[in-house]
């Protein structure tokens, strides 16, 4: 494989996880399964990707706990330990389908618990409704001498047919554990539903977060920006730290439960609307490495295949449609998954852009998935993404393209046919109906930074530098990468890092995007607006 450009942090140790390196290296993703799945001992069924995402329950309940939409499936965990004793923690937001009446809420558990539920109200203290909840059983076996096998719960419950524009008040809880009790009243979250007709707002955004303090910080900035939602452009945790998509990868699962509680400071009150990145592969589970995913997060079924593509989907928020696509499926970089849906994402794609152009009061679409189309940073821009998606970005005027992958703030012009259709400057606006698609790396969200291209500086706001080409290059098919001269690298700025757009409707509709630094500072800004 070619060195990436820039390069990037040491990888730790390959552990010895009972395939030859000559096997492995030589072995689909799936192939890895099946072999490790006949040669290991293991105690239960590893949990696949049908099995977790079988079930979700949906429906709000009555008083008496049952529920008003499809009836609730028990739950098959059982407990050795008193509920009293286990306390819930992590808990994260999603959409439903639609944000103005479905919200998904999950949650962690310690042990495995009896009768989990949701209790949810107008008011913090009248949580009357009562939803009950679905655990799903997450196994990973160990491998001797390098971890013990590792049990984790993951808790979800289905909220639907709530009220739009309103401000709803959850508490979760299991057998022995009330969140309505006095003890329990500081557990008590809450989250507001989408407006019935579009209004100002804003929503957050950033890749390749991990766990660490400067994680932690963007999660306050995040938070000091209020948004309706919050996108995760993949490589959510780093459990995976090589990121490969292999059994071979160094992966410690317990990194989940340190991600989750750093996060829910934000993420019990923000959806976190994830997609899966390369690292997010996670070979332990199932052939496509995404049985983790499916066990830890409960995201709108509206993609081509929720069951086996848990990060691709859509939902529209006011005016804005925003789309998750898994570039894991057509990167040439990083192989592992490539191909894995035989073009029916792409597919899914072009349908579901024409749709949203088609819909009243949709007057953005904003893509994000992980792997960059546009970008000099260490993995630069793949190839496989510019073949399979751009020209359907094109055809369909999408609005803005988030990243993440590279671990920067990267921002260019607008791209129109591969070149620079119009320069946008800080503080400039461009029209994508004439001018092209502006594309975002926001790879700062937490990980150690990448940098730039030998001699290449570093420009943003308050430190402009002259702007030139950058010599960088671009993945293509078997894994080797070509050299390119690129003009639409505007902004560049080494350290983390989110995004933060502010969208409005009316009679002349915009997305003010503004950059912040760790602090909350702006590094950069610019306009988004259509037929201008």
């Amino acid at each position: 494989m070619t060195a990436l450009i820039g390069g990037t942090p040491p990888e730790p140790p390959v552990p010895d996880v009972g395939i030859p390196e000559h096997l492995a290296t030589r072995m689909s993703m799936a192939e890895q399964y099946e072999y490790l799945r006949t040669k290991l001992s293991r105690r239960r069924t590893l949990v696949t990707a049908g099995a977790v995402a079988g079930g979700l329950l949906t429906g709000c309940a009555d008083k008496s706990g049952t529920t008003d939409g499809k009836a609730a499936l028990p739950s098959p965990a059982t407990s050795k330990m008193p509920g009293a004793v286990v306390t819930p923690f992590g808990r994260h937001l999603a959409f439903g389908a639609d944000p103005k009446t479905a919200m998904r809420i999950s949650w962690q558990v310690p042990f495995a618990v009896r009768k989990p539920y949701v209790r949810v109200g107008l008011k913090p203290d009248d949580l009357s409704r009562r939803i009950t909840a679905e655990v799903r059983d997450l196994h990973t076996p160990g491998l001797t001498g390098v971890r013990p096998a590792v049990e984790q719960y993951y808790v979800h419950a289905a909220l639907e047919n709530l009220h739009p524009g309103t401000t709803y008040y959850y508490g979760v809880g299991h057998e022995g554990f009330d969140p309505a009790a006095p003890a329990h009243r500081s557990t008590i979250g809450s989250f507001r539903t989408a407006p019935g007709n579009p209004e100002k707002f804003v929503f957050t955004a950033f890749g390749d977060q991990g766990v660490s303090n400067a994680a932690a910080a963007n999660d306050h900035v995040v938070l000091r920006e209020n948004p309706a939602f919050h996108l995760h452009a993949g490589d959510i945790c780093y459990a995976d730290t090589n990121g490969l998509g292999k059994t071979t990868d160094g992966y410690d699962p317990t990194y989940w439960n340190l991600f989750l509680k750093q996060n829910e400071p934000v993420s019990r009150s923000v959806p976190w609307m994830v997609t899966t990145g390369n690292h997010d592969m996670e070979a332990w589970y199932s052939p496509d490495g995404y049985g983790g995913q499916l066990a830890r997060w409960s995201l709108p079924e509206n993609g081509f295949d929720p069951t086996h593509a848990p990060g691709v989907y859509s939902f529209v928020y006011g005016n804005v449609g925003v789309v998750a696509l898994d570039a894991n499926d057509v990167s040439y970089e990083i192989t592992a998954n490539l191909g894995y849906t035989d073009g029916k994402q792409t597919k899914w794609l072009d349908g579901r852009l024409r749709e949203l152009r088609a819909t009243k009061g949709v007057d953005f679409v904003v893509v994000f998935f992980h792997h960059c189309a546009y970008s000099t940073s260490s993995h630069a821009s793949d190839g496989g993404v510019r073949a399979a998606w751009l020209p359907l970005f094109a055809k369909h005027q999408v609005d803005l393209v988030i990243n993440g992958h590279n671990h920067v703030y990267e921002r260019t012009d607008a791209i129109r046919n591969n070149t620079v259709g119009r320069a946008v400057p800080i503080g400039a606006s461009t029209d994508p109906t004439k001018d092209g698609i502006v594309y975002v790396t926001a790879g700062g969200g937490g990980r150690d930074l990448y940098g730039f291209p030998a001699g290449v500086k570093e420009s943003y706001e308050g430190h402009v530098t002259r702007h030139g080409t950058v010599d960088t290059v671009q993945w293509e098919k078997g894994q080797h990468t070509t050299a390119e001269t690129v003009e639409w690298s505007r902004v560049r700025y080494r350290g983390f890092s989110l995004l933060s757009v502010e969208a409005e409707s009316g009679s002349t509709p915009r997305l003010k995007v503004s950059a912040l630094d760790g602090n909350g500072k702006r590094i950069d800004h610019f306009e988004v607006r259509r037929g201008h």
